[in-house]
């Protein structure tokens, strides 16, 4: 059985990591399209009997009916592939979604139930699940098992592998990889995390997002190909995004004027169609406006400049000082003895303070 694997296109995603620049976003669109059909093109050229798209395909809350018709006619290129859909937390399967009110093609099946679900084909039994809201707190696949066939069997699902709650308690889907393994299926495409996770051995892989949606995504970004039978899986990750996010930290602890963190900061290497976040680090002898650097140093490849870097004092010099500064620095000192704050907050208010005097 020959498959290509992808999730978390976030078709329409509104990029607010590259609003500082409205082009890139616009562009950044422009990719994500131009992936699904490299993808599809592939398929096409293989081909490649099913295709898996584990969840968040579009945003919800954004989607306009041009893109799914530009996927949709995308699907029609490749009818003799069987498409399969489980949607995720991002678009999932309500009255109002796309999945619901719109005809696609005839050769994508799109799974609707927050319960597993198994689709009979001949020689592979497909078994899947949808949100059905945009958080699900315990998974359907603690409650199942898979009666022996000789068919391979399948699992499409967007889950949590190994997740917990998040900041307001909910989740999404989580499912222990114990679980997972235990339940014994031939391959399972899953999709929700956006780095790529292939593990072989127990048949189980995450794809990760499709493209790169920020910085907090610097991993390499694309589909798996694969081929399975019940005694062999073949898995291959395929890079797709030829634009990526990268982070460069400069340590500005020897640097003592503005003009020459500058200069520090152009001579940084770039490729010209990835965009970068430069990371100020280390201890700072002078003040920073990241704006103002960013402007001087005038680079079209550099999104953000962020400064991570402390200002480079002498606590215990500045607590000898018999003024404002040194009956501040003291009672932090104090504070910080009694075990009323930690030693990076004491060095943060002693930094805020100096600053704002």
């Amino acid at each position: 059985m020959r498959f290509v694997h992808i999730a978390d296109m976030h078709f329409d995603v509104p990029f607010t990591s590259l609003n500082i620049r409205p082009d890139l976003c616009e562009k950044r669109r422009l990719e994500q399209r131009s992936v699904l059909k490299k993808v599809i093109e592939y398929v096409k050229k293989e081909n490649i009997e099913y295709l898996f798209i584990s969840g968040d395909l579009y945003e919800h809350s954004y989607i306009r009916k041009t893109t799914i018709d530009y996927i949709n006619n995308l699907f029609k290129e490749i009818p003799q592939t069987k498409i399969f859909i489980s949607p995720g937390n991002h678009d999932p399967y309500t009255k109002d979604s796309f999945y619901d009110m719109y005809d696609f093609s005839e050769n994508v099946y799109i799974f609707r139930n927050s319960r597993i679900e198994k689709y009979e084909d001949e020689n592979v039994n497909i078994f899947g699940m949808a949100f059905t809201d945009f958080y699900l707190n315990s998974s359907p696949l603690e409650r199942i098992s898979i009666p022996f066939s000789n068919k391979l069997n399948i699992l499409l699902a967007h889950l949590d592998l190994n997740g917990v709650n998040d900041k307001n308690g909910f989740s999404y889907n989580p499912v222990l990889e114990s679980k997972l393994v235990s339940l014994g299926f031939d391959y399972c495409a899953i999709g929700h995390i956006h780095k790529k996770y292939l593990n072989r051995k127990d048949r189980i892989c995450y794809p990760g997002s499709t493209i790169a949606l920020g910085f907090d995504e610097q991993d390499k970004h694309g589909m798996i190909v694969g081929n399975i039978t019940k005694e062999n899986c073949e898995i291959e990750f395929v890079e797709l995004d030829e634009r990526s996010f990268q982070e460069i930290e400069l340590d500005v602890s020897n640097i003592f004027s503005k003009e020459e963190l500058v200069e520090k900061v152009r001579d940084l290497e770039f490729e010209d169609n990835n965009v970068y976040k430069i990371s100020l680090i280390g201890k700072r002898n002078i003040e920073i406006d990241e704006r103002e650097i960013a402007r001087l140093v005038n680079n079209y490849n550099i999104l953000k400049i962020k400064d991570n870097s402390t200002i480079n004092i002498d606590i215990e010099e500045l607590a000898k000082q018999e003024n404002l500064i040194g009956y501040f620095v003291r009672e932090v000192i104090n504070r910080y003895n009694n075990g009323l704050c930690t030693e990076d907050e004491l060095q943060k208010a002693i930094e805020i303070v100096l600053n704002a005097m």
